[in-house]
């Protein structure tokens, strides 16, 4: 499994790099607008700094046409770092784009995933990721859990080196239900990284252990630092 972060948000990105088995951070133009002005390349390649060489970083073009997409993906190659993964819509440009740049050796996510059909073109095109809109796709009253299923079995059957990236999500559930029906990877906002490991319950939990050992024990101090019995001889 691949847990990404679905943001630009530096201090975000260097919390959870800490807590977290992150394995790489996703960004998208809607993203960046929400961050507000900044300088974009130097922004990214302090993400990359934070990430290290070995965690994946996506970056989307915004070329409306296969030519003004390919010449996005080779600034950002450029400006960044060749290992960069080519965020690139899945639609008719975007799969032409997705053609070349693969010739090239280019590392691409196949993104704007909303049908099997898009999907389907992007694995035989040769995207390393798919990243199908999960909820985006329920509130279109379409079956995402299902959309992801079939992406698996088509991965399975082709023996596709294609991973599913599935994206957009409300709530901890959907993240959950798209990794039982077969994503290798997810990326998601801060927002559900902190329902998922804020409930209430966890905290009384935590809570809980320690008003009963501090009970039995005495005030905390860590384990190591407790007194030992002397072994008898």
């Amino acid at each position: 499994m691949e847990f990404l972060l679905d943001t630009v948000h530096i201090p975000d990105i260097e919390k959870y790099n800490a807590i977290i088995p992150l394995s790489g951070v996703t960004s998208n133009p809607t993203i960046c607008k929400k961050e507000g002005h900044f300088e974009f390349f130097d922004h990214m390649c302090q993400i990359r700094h934070i990430l290290g060489p070995d965690k994946s970083l996506h970056v989307q073009v915004v070329g409306q046409t296969a030519e003004a997409m390919i010449a996005d993906a080779h600034m950002i190659l450029k400006e960044i770092d060749d290992q960069v993964f080519i965020k690139v819509p899945t639609n008719e440009a975007g799969l032409t784009a997705i053609k070349q740049l693969k010739h090239e050796g280019v590392h691409i996510t196949a993104t704007a995933i909303y049908t099997e059909f898009q999907g389907l073109l992007a694995i035989q095109a040769g995207a390393d990721y798919i990243a199908p809109y999960y909820n985006r796709m329920a509130n279109m009253n379409i079956d995402a859990a299902a959309v992801v299923q079939a992406f698996a079995n088509a991965i399975n059957a082709n023996q596709a080196n294609t991973k599913i990236l599935a994206a957009s999500f409300h709530n901890v559930a959907q993240v959950t239900t798209a990794l039982a029906c077969g994503a290798q990877a997810v990326t998601m906002g801060v927002d559900i990284l902190k329902s998922g490991l804020g409930m209430p319950a966890i905290g009384q939990a935590v809570a809980d252990f320690t008003q009963d050992w501090e009970e039995n024990f005495g005030a905390h101090q860590t384990v190591a630092s407790l007194p030992t019995e002397t072994p008898q001889i």
